[in-house]
């Protein structure tokens, strides 16, 4: 091997560091309990879609024990290449306009008191897909009279019009990810801009929406000093509601692990946030975006 083929191995080294293994407390037991098992048969028997199962959430045992269970809506192809996420990315198929009754019937068989609905990003549309979203709520509401909901929202372009058919249909809980710190956010989150999501929390806010939500990934090389500052942004823009987790890597062609952050570190960043004036904080490594989410609207 020349002196330049081991100078350039030597750089790759550098810049994309070894798969590390999971450390031991990311280790999660086999969901298990009744409710969970009742779910889990449901969910096969009418080929149902959740992102519990096609995301292989580590805490879907418990949230589906507790009632609580994650809808994906406007297909299973995604506009945007973000570097962190497994969705596919492509050009979305058509849409299903029987979607919003097949999402409120699925809730209705699997007896959820709280659903979350999420959606991959559509570009595509003029709507950007704020009009099934507003359908889909009103369809679950309709069929499901009792269900509370959050919906984790795109960031829309940030045109307020789409935003405003959100807030219209009144979801207990209205989410937005900022996924990660300012410096990393057009290496994570390729076509997504820091400052236009946080302008998508303060006008949910700022236009009446109860309770605002945002989560954060950490280990993709962020430092404490961004993770702070990245809290003080979400709260300043009057978000209630964050979640910090630990990042994870779908495949190897997705952006690598940089660091598995301690069980210490999260706690430090819980009270760091409820000392700024959240109402809760969810932080250890196996949080997600919807983990415990009933408990986000009081």
């Amino acid at each position: 091997m020349s002196a330049e083929t081991i100078s350039q191995a030597d750089t790759i080294s550098k810049i994309i560091p070894e798969r590390q293994p999971k450390p031991k407390w990311l280790r999660v037991k086999l969901p298990t309990g009744k409710k969970y098992t009742e779910l889990r048969g449901l969910v096969d028997k009418y080929s149902l879609n959740t992102i519990c199962t096609s995301g292989s959430c580590p805490n879907m045992g418990e949230c589906w024990g507790e009632g609580t269970a994650t809808f994906m809506i406007l297909g299973n192809i995604c506009t945007r290449s973000c570097g962190f996420c497994g969705v596919k990315t492509g050009r979305p198929e058509t849409l299903d306009w029987d979607e919003p009754e097949k999402v409120a019937r699925s809730i209705k068989i699997m007896n959820i008191k709280h659903a979350v609905l999420t959606s991959v990003d559509r570009d595509d549309l003029k709507d950007m897909g704020s009009i099934m979203w507003s359908e889909t709520v009103k369809a679950v509401r309709r069929m499901n009279p009792e269900i509370t909901l959050e919906t984790l929202i795109p960031d829309f372009q940030g045109i307020e019009k789409h935003i405003d058919r959100i807030i219209e249909v009144a979801p207990e809980v209205v989410s937005h990810n900022i996924e990660t710190v300012r410096r990393l956010t057009r290496e994570v989150r390729i076509q997504a801009k820091y400052d236009r999501s946080l302008g998508v929390l303060k006008y949910l806010k700022a236009q009446g929406q109860r309770r605002t939500k945002s989560g954060i990934m950490l280990g993709l090389g962020e430092t404490r000093e961004e993770v702070i500052e990245t809290l003080h942004d979400l709260r300043a823009n009057d978000v209630d509601v964050v979640t910090i987790g630990q990042y994870l890597q779908p495949s190897k062609r997705h952006l690598p692990v940089r660091q598995f952050i301690l069980p210490d570190q999260f706690k430090e960043y819980e009270t760091i946030g409820m000392d700024l004036g959240f109402r809760h904080v969810e932080s250890s490594a196996l949080v997600r975006s919807s983990y415990k989410a009933q408990k986000h609207i009081h």
